[in-house]
């Protein structure tokens, strides 16, 4: 256990940092599963819109690597171009 009161503090912000991270990866797969059920062109595009800038938030906010957020995005441009 932690003998500092710095590091008490430091284990509840990792904690609460964690949590947050936990919920905004999760809602952003939560929206990538839905874009990729998404059948018609019009509502798929406004959906990617919404996952492009999720992914670059959690990118810029390292919960996830620059290049995975990038390889994402590419990807569901692609799904959506493809959609009649």
């Amino acid at each position: 256990m932690a003998n500092h009161k710095s590091a008490l503090k430091r284990i509840r912000s990792n904690e609460r940092r964690r949590l947050r991270n936990r919920y905004q990866l999760k809602t952003c797969r939560t929206f990538i599963k839905k874009l990729r059920g998404e059948k018609e062109k019009e509502p798929a595009q406004e959906l990617l819109g919404k996952v492009m800038a999720m992914l670059d938030r959690l990118a810029r906010k390292n919960v996830i690597h620059k290049n995975k957020a990038a390889n994402n995005k590419s990807k569901l441009t692609k799904f959506v171009n493809a959609l009649a």
